[in-house]
């Protein structure tokens, strides 16, 4: 059963906020880790792992192992893939027609099966307790037609399942908001960010669609072809937005929320 949905940044400023915003940000984030520590597993959509143009990943590797920190910041440790779920995921995506793999490395199963995490699943996972996990990631090559089909199947297979899942989704947003950032300073970051914000408090997650392509490529985001994904797992069922925040404490946008299943 998908019990709720979190949308988790994977910012470093958010481990030590160097400001309020960025704060209320991390706090919104420990609000994540208390309310979803009931579950059995997540399914984590990462955007900083193995890249693939035209295909979805469903990694496979039974053990999950910290490897790529961001400006220096290590976050040690190690999770275990719930294979059971995993395998349902590829299965069910494969049969539909979805454009999926399944991924592993060195060992079919085992000690050796073995893959790396990076900033990206690390930093969201700092904030919730450690439990088996799916680990998924998105193609930005897809049309949003067949991303929103994937989420869609994605969240029948949680909620067929007798286990209480979170999906997880890592995303940070515009990624030019500063002249002297690595990506220089362009307005469609703050408008991008800016609508972000206004689907998750007050439009709803139907509206993803309705953001210009134009705007998603202008604005230099990594957040929306999970968003996506997400909007397409959430949609047959009636979630409630328990908290959500918004900080930007560099040259990248960075978001928080948490919704939970209702009833």
């Amino acid at each position: 059963m998908l019990v709720g949905t979190a949308l988790m940044p994977h910012g470093n400023p958010v481990l030590e906020p160097p400001d309020r915003e960025t704060a209320e940000l991390a706090g919104v984030l420990k609000e994540v880790g208390r309310s979803l520590a009931g579950v059995d597993a997540y399914v984590l959509i990462s955007p900083h792992n193995v890249r693939m143009s035209d295909h979805l990943g469903v990694v496979m590797a039974e053990n999950l192992i910290s490897w790529l920190g961001f400006e220096g910041k290590e976050l040690p440790g190690e999770w275990k893939t719930d294979r059971d779920l995993a395998e349902e995921i590829y299965r069910t995506e494969k049969g539909a027609g979805m454009p999926v793999v399944d991924l592993n490395f060195a060992s079919l199963k085992g000690k050796y099966s073995r893959w790396p995490l990076s900033w990206g699943e690390l930093i969201p996972l700092h904030f919730l307790e450690r439990k088996p996990l799916v680990l998924l990631t998105p193609a930005r090559s897809l049309s949003r037609e067949k991303l929103v089909r994937f989420g869609e199947i994605l969240g029948e297979v949680i909620e067929e399942s007798k286990k209480r899942i979170a999906l997880i989704v890592s995303a940070d947003h515009g990624h030019a908001h500063d002249e002297k950032g690595p990506y220089g300073l362009r307005k469609e970051s703050e408008e991008y960010d800016s609508r972000i914000m206004d689907i998750i408090r007050r439009k709803g997650l139907e509206e993803l669609l309705h953001i210009p392509e134009e705007l998603v490529e202008r604005a230099l985001v990594d957040s929306y072809w999970q968003m996506l994904v997400m909007f397409g797992a959430m949609r047959r069922f009636e979630f409630e937005l328990k908290a959500s925040a918004y900080a930007r404490p560099t040259y990248f946008g960075m978001v928080g929320a948490l919704w939970l299943r209702k009833g």
